[in-house]
């Protein structure tokens, strides 16, 4: 079985050092790169692309939010787990709105830390329930999400209307021009936003509120 190939970038050595220790104790894990700010870690994608990044966001020469969007931009298959000691929503949605799978707390426990990693190489994304509803607070708040009762953006509108005509996630990426990983952090914030737990029932939702109607 080949291993998950991990870049690992942060500006802190120390955490660089522990991430790189406690990851290449994992069997089916592969530490391919260090980088100490947002500008190496580009680089290093570039020389030896990763399966999985853990970027770091406060970092100097580039931040990880504006790395993420260069390497979503370049290598769209290359996955990113914002790794970072700051709860401040404005960051992550950053990261997310470019294509980033999810981020963890950089206390999270280094046997979850390997979980994650193999949840966002299998296809999944890391946002906790805490996250998502601060991103939905935020978001019904931005004066985009006054369009609709549900506050949803006009972006989540139109991935809402592809998803409601029976789009599966891919189709809905190529459709928008989108990375697979950022439609389904999309349709996560649509259903909590409706308040719903399925297609079926967001889809069903949209046309019996009229959502539809302003599409």
């Amino acid at each position: 079985m080949s291993k998950i190939k991990v870049l690992l970038a942060d500006d802190q050595e120390l955490i660089l050092e522990s991430l790189h220790i406690v990851l290449s104790m994992e069997e089916d894990l592969e530490v391919v790169g260090l980088a100490k700010n947002g500008q190496e870690a580009i680089e290093c994608c570039e020389q030896s692309p990763p399966d999985v990044v853990l970027m770091d966001i406060n970092m100097p020469v580039m931040d990880g939010v504006a790395a993420t969007a260069r390497i979503k931009e370049r290598f769209p298959s290359i996955q990113i787990i914002m790794l970072t000691s700051y709860r401040e929503v404005e960051y992550v949605v950053a990261a997310l709105s470019h294509g980033a799978e999810g981020y963890l707390l950089k206390a999270i426990h280094p046997k979850d830390l390997a979980a994650g990693i193999r949840v966002v190489h299998a296809g999944g994304t890391l946002i906790t329930q805490e996250m998502a509803s601060k991103m939905v607070k935020k978001m019904s708040n931005s004066p985009a999400a006054e369009s609709n009762e549900y506050g949803l953006s006009p972006r989540e509108m139109s991935v809402l209307h592809k998803l409601a005509s029976g789009l599966r996630n891919q189709d809905i990426a190529e459709a928008l021009s989108l990375s697979e990983g950022t439609v389904k952090n999309y349709v996560s914030t649509i259903y909590s936003k409706l308040n719903v737990k399925g297609r079926r029932e967001a889809a069903r939702k949209a046309r019996d509120s009229g959502i539809m109607d302003s599409l």
